[in-house]
């Protein structure tokens, strides 16, 4: 068993730079980014640190073996040199689910049954036994094929960490909670920060901002497939969750207001905001945005409706305009909207300082940055391309499909 795991945290594009910042606190080692997944290193107390603290990654993944596998020969010698019965025990259940793109094993099934196989003969070598009941702890084995180089990759996480645990309900087509912690710390919330949402649904800019300025470890209220694991002791998980819970800062001037038009998203938010344990800091009601009137001091987190929340561009693009009307009449600290309306500055009426691509899920989107920036920042971000995402209108007609928070 190795003293450092090679470990990897795939995160939507757009989100790295935030998630580096967020393992370099953590103590990672030998940190390497790329599009939508950093590579670091660390010892098993690193696989309950990342799983607990970071907000901003999906999920935190061992990494085995990089071979290249053109042939089923190839990939299963790859799969059976790695020492899995120092990892998985007799009676582990090991379910094998991956992915494959050009290359020439191209049947994800056929690979899947290689895999199995492998571990499988492995395993009855090192634990030297003939039965393998797996009715144990379950061990997620991951595969990616990606042009003839096979990873292998041991799932330490189990359900994404976007579910934190306090979001038991909500709206049609949430944000992500790793995506709206991200556009928090691009938004700069800070401990002594007054937040405002004009279209809040339910909740999720505003509790994540509210823990990331409390320092609440997001792993906090759920548990992790490493838990189960037993090269990652009982002892350490307990111990990163009591160092977790010591550098929460509860005592914190930060306040967050959250308005929505529909009653019932105002009450599933203050719901989740109170199993979020920020009840105190967020406060949700319901209001127009037409009546919108930011704090001059306010950073305003949102995500305009549009797509599936709007039954057409129009409403859409009205309220765009809305919003641009009343940010206008009350200018604030910082505005930071994610949209995937790649017409929302015509419509917003003012150029953005800068944009930042992203994807919520599978949907491109846009973040829209408006802040006062300084002399050396102050010219405007470079108009919309006319098509594609990189800026990338939708096609005429095409409402697309967008996720609520």
């Amino acid at each position: 068993m190795p003293a450092k795991f090679e470990l990897i945290a795939p995160c939507f594009f757009g989100c790295e730079s935030t998630a580096n910042f967020e393992l370099r606190r953590i103590g990672a080692e030998d940190i390497r980014v790329s599009d939508g997944r950093l590579t670091f290193r660390g010892g098993a107390d690193m696989i309950a640190a990342a799983n607990l603290n970071l907000r901003t990654v999906e999920r935190v993944m061992l990494l085995l073996n990089t071979y290249t596998a053109t042939t089923f020969d190839e990939l299963f010698d790859g799969i059976y040199s790695i020492h899995w019965e120092e990892l998985l025990p007799a009676d582990a259940a090991f379910p094998v689910t991956g992915s494959s793109l050009n290359s020439q094993l191209s049947s994800v099934p056929a690979c899947q049954s290689i895999i199995k196989k492998a571990v499988v003969k492995r395993l009855m070598q090192g634990h030297r036994t003939t039965s393998l009941p797996e009715t144990g702890a379950e061990y997620k084995i991951r595969f990616m094929l990606r042009k003839n180089v096979c990873e292998i990759m041991l799932d330490t996480t189990g359900d994404g960490l976007h579910k934190r645990g306090y979001r038991r309900n909500s709206m049609e087509a949430p944000i992500r909670e790793t995506l709206a912690a991200t556009i928090a710390d691009l938004g700069r919330v800070r401990r002594d920060s007054l937040v405002e949402d004009p279209f809040c649904g339910s909740g999720t800019l505003l509790i994540e901002a509210a823990q990331k300025a409390m320092n609440i470890a997001p792993g906090l209220k759920r548990r992790f497939a490493a838990e189960r694991y037993s090269f990652v002791p009982a002892a350490i998980w307990a111990e990163q969750r009591q160092k977790a819970l010591a550098d929460s800062k509860l005592e914190v001037g930060f306040e967050a207001f959250g308005y929505d038009i529909d009653p019932a998203a105002v009450a599933l938010a203050n719901a989740n905001a109170k199993l979020a344990g920020v009840e105190k800091r967020c406060h949700f009601e319901v209001a127009d945005v037409a009546d919108f009137a930011a704090k001059s001091e306010a950073i305003v987190l949102t995500n305009p409706p549009y797509g599936e929340r709007m039954s057409t561009i129009e409403g859409a693009a009205k309220l765009a305009r809305t919003l641009g009307q009343q940010m206008e009449a009350h200018p604030c600290a910082g505005v930071y909207a994610i949209t995937a309306d790649m017409d929302f500055e015509h419509h917003y009426g003012k150029r953005a300082n800068k944009r930042r691509k992203m994807y919520n899920g599978m949907i491109p989107c846009q973040l829209y940055m408006y802040y006062n920036a300084p002399k050396f920042e102050d010219r405007p971000a470079k108009p919309m391309p006319k098509s594609g995402f990189d800026g990338k209108r939708t096609r005429p007609g095409h409402t697309g499909r967008f996720e609520k928070k």
